[in-house]
């Protein structure tokens, strides 16, 4: 799920937020969110949600299903 990868860290670069502030607005550790980035571990259903909502994209954009 390489595409997720680059687009969550994008997404979060763009809105100027570190890891941990991610993680802290999902609920999760820092370490959790860490393996989200690096493709080690994929969120929940919930938390992709949550995902899209923080960074203002839709689901299908951070999967790669859709280019805006």
């Amino acid at each position: 799920m390489l595409i997720f990868q680059e687009r969550l860290k994008e997404q979060r670069e763009l809105c100027g937020y570190t890891q941990r502030h991610v993680a802290r607005l999902l609920g999760i550790s820092h370490a959790s969110y860490f393996r989200y980035e690096i493709g080690t571990s994929e969120p929940t259903q919930e938390n992709l949600v949550k995902i899209a909502d923080i960074f203002g994209v839709s689901v299908d954009y951070l999967l790669g299903r859709d280019d805006i």
